[in-house]
Formats: structure tokens, C-alpha cells, sequence
């Protein structure tokens, strides 16, 4: 449950720093989580980026400010991080129908969003599919892109990449040289700063084709978690369940070294499609 707890106290220090300048590295430096695994637990249990909970936290409280005090809109303004009124008003105005002037006199409901407090089940109501394995470690060969953390870019991009290989063949050519974990696999390599790499590939021991990269995947204990159902919504649903239920109750730590989604030849959209996620865990 140690994960929980560092999660929650993560947010109890955005909430302590809302009117201040804080950067995601800050935040999860607070609580010895990388910035890769802080913005994707937080993502997966809350389906929000932590920058839209900044955002939204900080309006909300920019509205009650406005409503309860005399305080300049200028003022207000600047104290949640808005350089000018005009940036202020069109966030305002996107969250609460209403200009920040407006807010003043205004008798409707505002949009308010609470401070998060994390709740996991212990107890899912939906059985999982999962096996412990160890494995030696294996190449993998693909397509890699390094992609910013930066306001969620990585997670606009990974589906770009995905379309590309699959209308130029990569996707075809991965498929025909796996001899390790049967799929091709999107790879997340965590590199402990504002990025990470994503890698589309395949196991593939031999020789490498030249328009293709490498790399080692470590030995490691696995914990590999069958999906069923169409893309993406059931892979979405199997990574907010791993951490919102397998996690809390397995005793299980994610290992930080890079983790895998495993796709087969079928269609995407077929509700039977069996897909795996591998977690390294410790």
C-alpha cells in the first residue's frame, strides 16, 4: 500500500503549492517516483493529467478568491499562474461559462473541482488473469521515438506512431520476425527525466534489418495480465484495474525497467481480441 500512500501525499503537495510555480519533476521527486511513473499512475486512476488537475484546482480556487474577496482580478490572476488577464480570462471563462469579472456577482454554479483523495478496491469485482513468470532477458528490434512528458505529448504521439506503422508496414514486418513474446509490443522505457522512449517492435533474436533499432529488454519477473476485448477501451480498463486493484492487494512493486503491451494480428476492433500487458515487478 506504500504506493497509495506516496500517491496521496504527491497531491497533498500540489494542493500545498497550487498558487505556486511547480513542475511535474518537483512533484514526483517529493515522493521518489519517476516522472514517467507518477504522470501514469496518476492518468490511469484519475483518467485526468496531473497539469488538468493543476489547472482545474487552481481556477477553482481562482473563482472562490473572486466570489469571497475584493481582490483584484489582475491579482488573482497571477497568484494561480496566468502572466496576463487575457490568458486568465479564456481559461476561466473555458471552466465556468463566465468571465472572472462576472464570477463577482454571479449567483449560478460555478464548475468546482475537489481536492483528490485516492480510493483503491481491494477487492475487485472482476477476476484477473494473471501469471507470475521469470524470464531471461531478450532483444527487441523496432521503431523508437523519444517523446516529451510535457503536457501529456507523449500520450498524443504514441497513437500517431501506432498509425504511421500500420500504414506503412512496419507493423506487417514486426509481426513476421517475432521469435519471443507472440505480438508486436509497444514498449515503454522510462528515462528518469522529461521523457520517455516508445518503442514499437518485436522480440526478435538474429540479425537486425537495418532500418531497424535494438535493444535489451533485463531479466526480469513478470507479471503478465491477459486483456480481452476491442482497442483501445479494454486495454485502458486492464491498466486502470492493475492499479487500482492488482497492485494495492498483490504485495507486488513495479520493477521501473521497461514494461510491455503485447498485440496480436487481429482486428483492433474485434470484441474477442486478446491483447497481454508485462509488468516487470519486484
Amino acid at each position: 500500500m506504500k504506493w497509495i500512500e506516496s500517491l496521496q501525499q504527491a497531491i497533498d503537495f500540489m494542493e500545498e503549492h497550487l498558487s505556486e510555480d511547480i513542475s511535474i519533476e518537483q512533484i514526483a521527486k517529493e515522493v521518489n517516483f519517476s516522472p514517467f511513473h507518477f504522470q501514469r499512475t496518476f492518468s490511469i486512476l484519475t483518467d485526468i493529467s496531473i497539469g488538468e488537475y493543476l489547472r482545474r484546482r487552481r481556477l477553482t480556487l481562482a473563482a472562490h478568491e473572486l466570489q469571497r474577496t475584493e481582490a483584484k482580478v489582475i491579482d488573482v490572476a497571477l497568484k494561480y499562474g496566468y502572466d496576463t488577464p487575457e490568458a486568465f480570462t479564456k481559461a476561466f471563462r473555458r471552466q465556468h461559462g463566465i468571465t472572472p469579472s462576472e464570477a463577482r456577482t454571479y449567483s449560478g454554479k460555478l464548475t468546482s473541482y475537489n481536492r483528490l483523495v485516492i480510493q483503491v478496491n481491494l477487492k475487485g469485482a472482476e477476476p484477473m488473469n494473471v501469471k507470475i513468470v521469470k524470464k531471461e532477458a531478450f532483444q527487441i528490434v523496432g521503431m523508437n521515438r523519444q517523446l516529451s512528458l510535457e503536457n501529456g505529448e507523449n500520450h498524443k504521439q504514441i497513437p500517431i506512431m501506432w498509425e504511421n506503422a500500420n500504414k506503412d508496414g512496419t507493423s506487417n514486418e514486426l509481426f513476421q520476425l517475432q521469435n519471443g513474446p507472440k505480438g508486436v509490443l509497444g514498449v515503454c522505457v522510462d528515462n528518469n527525466d522529461k521523457t520517455i522512449d516508445y518503442w514499437i517492435a518485436s522480440a526478435h533474436e538474429g540479425e537486425v534489418p537495418s532500418h531497424f533499432s535494438k535493444m535489451t529488454i533485463p531479466a526480469s519477473t513478470w507479471a503478465i495480465f491477459e486483456v480481452h476485448g476491442a482497442m483501445p477501451d479494454a486495454m485502458t480498463k486492464a491498466w486502470k484495474q492493475i492499479f487500482s486493484e492488482w497492485f494495492p492487494s498483490s504485495g507486488y512493486e513495479h520493477a521501473g525497467t521497461p514494461e510491455l503491451e503485447v498485440y496480436s494480428e487481429d482486428d483492433p476492433a474485434n470484441p474477442n481480441l486478446y491483447s497481454e500487458i508485462w509488468i516487470p515487478v519486484k
